[in-house]
């Protein structure tokens, strides 16, 4: 019964009501067999018409599958070879094996694919095979595709992303950026000049500034006298780099009845679109810029990375006598409102670094308060050991010099610590004591780099001064009568200005006299500094056989790299550096060697006319437009000279292209 169901065509409920009417047809037939002929003949017609219907649907269903199948087969051909997007199958070793034709009008006609490498295509899809990216960017005839990678399938699908990278680069474009604009000595350019020469003087540096922002589509409005408020967009920004902010060298040709040179310092902010993170982005710019000297330019974005311009010239000595009084006030009364003063230099100090926190070391007690200088005498250089040698001598003076982990037993929340003579964390003698008291105070005459210590309560930062010791010494001046410096003490302070400014040769202003002579004054013993600085036979001989490998590179650029196997510490490679700088000729001098630490050590010196500070910048190192220097961590002596030669290429070439 089932294979008769299934060769008529009749469905199951059908053959149901036949069996019933069936057997309704036999009732009938035994009661009324006239009445049964005419319904079995009624039956025998009404199954033959289901019967005959339920064929003719059964073939045009069969019809009309076989009509869709073979129209789905061909669009599945035509997707495949015709679709607005790139396939490629490629083999294991990222040869293509096949494309389909939507490829190939990114191409030449006579050019095929089959059986090139995926970097024919573009370089930057093998390395995202392999670092196992599920989508890579591709640029091909000057559409952009955004390529989805099936690395099991070995499969590449390539959609046109053009229009929507168009729109991206266009609001990238657009985006606001802002900026603040600073007139860095104008109270020093104006205190001596009467209301119409000073008059004549703003208005013109309104005019260069508002020339200079109608030519590049800036809106710019003053704010005060000595700041100006500047709104562009990304596009506009792009240019003024390119230019390489211009601005600053016009703005320092404006003439000025003292003759000295006007500059402006300008912090931009990008990367967001809140207006509030612009404004804090500039803020902090700007406060890197005058950090750093003046003269300049810094661009922070929304992640955190700064660029520079500018900064070419040495910043001039432009600090008052007011604010050091200003600054030794407000230290008092931080020092009286702490329970202990913690002091530390950097990494492997210098006699600056020692001498500076001798100086605030008498800060501390002059106001009754302890003070104690971190210091690990593990991490002393020779140049150090004499001074270290005469401290430990002066019991009073050395009980207050504590190891790292003793520091770390008895600050307290409410101790004040001051890092001198360095601003960044990662260089302290101890980072740790940072987050130990949020009451912390830099005191440096290094320029303000990226990495600074957070949150100070309060930065006392001139980098045109000579040296963290002199800054401490005119602080010392305005400070309490009461206990008087040693001669000990008062020859530290003199002997970190001394060494800073090479005997008094480079970055040396008037205050440095001022401050040498107020040390004098107090006891301090040049013969003792000379004691200080002398040097071992050993060294000197070391240092003579370095200099021995010095070669000149682009005629008046001296580099001496140390032979691979030789380590030397950073006192001895900055020697070097000074020396050869003292050569005929030479302009800017480096030194190269291994250090006992692993990293590779560059120590810069310059007469000025190249700033070796942007230099070392590249390099991830700092310091100043005369004197920077770098530590380079998993890179060969070979490999630092290479890259140290091809920067100042581009420096030099900027330069000659301005």
């Amino acid at each position: 019964m089932p294979e008769f169901q299934k060769k008529s065509g009749i469905g199951k409920h059908l053959w149901t009501i036949y069996v019933l009417s069936l057997l309704l047809l036999a009732v009938i037939w035994y009661y009324q067999w006239i009445l049964g002929i005419v319904m079995t003949l009624l039956l025998v017609v009404s199954f033959y018409h289901s019967v005959r219907t339920e064929k003719i649907r059964e073939n045009e269903t069969e019809k009309y599958i076989t009509t869709l199948s073979h129209r789905v087969k061909k669009v599945g051909e035509e997707a495949l070879l015709e679709m607005p997007i790139g396939i490629i199958l490629y083999s294991d070793d990222y040869q293509i094996e096949w494309t389909n034709n939507y490829l190939h009008r990114f191409f030449s006609e006579d050019e095929t694919l089959v059986n090139k490498s995926l970097n024919f295509v573009s370089e930057d899809l093998i390395p995202a095979i392999n670092e196992n990216k599920q989508t890579v960017w591709v640029t091909l005839d000057g559409y952009s595709f955004e390529t989805s990678v099936n690395k099991e399938e070995r499969l590449l699908y390539l959609f046109d992303r053009t229009e929507q990278a168009e729109i991206q680069e266009r609001y990238e474009k657009e985006k606001t950026v802002l900026a603040f604009i600073f007139l860095d000595n104008y109270e020093e350019v104006t205190q001596n000049i009467d209301d119409t020469t000073k008059s004549q003087l703003n208005t013109e540096v309104t005019s260069v500034l508002n020339d200079w922002s109608m030519k590049n589509g800036l809106y710019l409005k003053r704010t005060s006298q000595e700041r100006f408020m500047a709104v562009g967009s990304t596009e506009i920004l792009q240019q003024l780099e390119k230019d390489k902010f211009n601005i600053l060298d016009v703005v320092r040709e404006i003439h000025t009845d003292q003759n000295i040179p006007l500059t402006i310092s300008i912090g931009v902010g990008v990367g967001s679109n809140f207006l509030p993170t612009l404004g804090e982005l500039a803020q902090s710019g700007l406060d890197l810029a005058l950090g750093r000297g003046g003269d300049q330019v810094a661009i922070k974005d929304d992640t955190g990375k700064v660029r520079f311009y500018g900064g070419k010239t040495n910043p001039m000595e432009k600090r008052t006598r007011v604010r050091a009084r200003v600054i030794s006030h407000a230290l008092i009364e931080l020092v009286k409102a702490s329970d202990k003063v913690m002091i530390m230099g950097h990494k492997s100090p210098d006699m600056d670094a020692i001498g500076a926190a001798i100086g605030i070391l008498n800060i501390a007690q002059l106001n009754g308060v302890d003070g104690f200088i971190v210091f690990d005498p593990d991490d002393v250089n020779a140049g150090l050991q004499r001074m270290i040698e005469a401290i430990r001598q002066d019991k009073e003076l050395w009980n207050n010099f504590i190891s790292p982990d003793d520091a770390e037993e008895i600050i307290t929340d409410q101790s004040l610590v001051v890092v001198v003579d360095c601003n960044k964390p990662s260089m302290v003698a101890d980072a740790r004591l940072l987050n130990k008291t949020d009451y912390k105070i830099v005191i440096d005459h290094h320029r303000r780099g990226e990495d600074f210590i957070e949150n100070p309560t309060l930065v006392y930062m001139e980098p045109y001064a000579s040296s963290t010791a002199e800054l401490v010494t005119e602080l010392l001046e305005y400070q309490p009568k009461g206990k008087k410096l040693s001669v000990l003490e008062a020859t530290s302070l003199l002997a970190g200005i001394i060494v800073d400014t090479k005997s008094f040769t480079l970055r040396t202003g008037s205050r440095t006299f001022d401050a040498a002579s107020y040390l004098r004054s107090k006891g301090a013993d040049t013969v003792l500094v000379q004691k200080f600085m002398k040097e071992d036979l050993d060294l000197f001989i070391k240092r003579s056989h370095l200099i021995e490998r010095a070669q000149i590179y682009r005629d008046r650029i001296a580099i001496a790299t140390a032979p691979p196997d030789e380590i030397s510490d950073h006192v001895l490679i900055a020697q070097v550096a000074d020396t050869l700088l003292t050569m005929s000729g030479v302009d800017a001098a480096f030194a190269i060697s291994a250090r006992k630490d692993g990293k590779i050590g560059i120590s810069a010196r310059s007469l000025g006319s190249i700033n070796v500070q942007v230099i070392m910048e590249k390099m991830d190192g700092g310091g100043h437009l005369t004197n920077a220097a770098t530590q380079m961590e998993n890179i060969t002596i070979e490999e630092a000279e290479q890259m140290l030669k091809r920067i100042i290429d581009e420096y030099s070439e900027g330069r000659e292209e301005e």
